[in-house]
């Protein structure tokens, strides 16, 4: 396990680019013809989904 220190600028940075990133990955989710890929995208939007969760978790304390 990783374990970052970030300031608060810096996660809510981090916050902000995570939750654009899930916006654009759901669009081309909808878009991605190639079940291999889109099968990709969605591991990744777990991934990210996750890291969001633990972000927006630290920044509650």
């Amino acid at each position: 396990m990783i374990q970052l220190d970030l300031t608060k600028e810096e996660k809510d940075i981090l916050t902000e680019i995570l939750e654009n990133d899930l916006s654009d990955l759901r669009m081309e989710i909808t878009d991605t013809d190639s079940l291999d890929f889109r099968e990709m995208l969605k591991k990744q939007k777990e991934v990210l989904k996750k890291v969001l969760e633990t972000l927006r978790q630290a920044r509650e304390r």
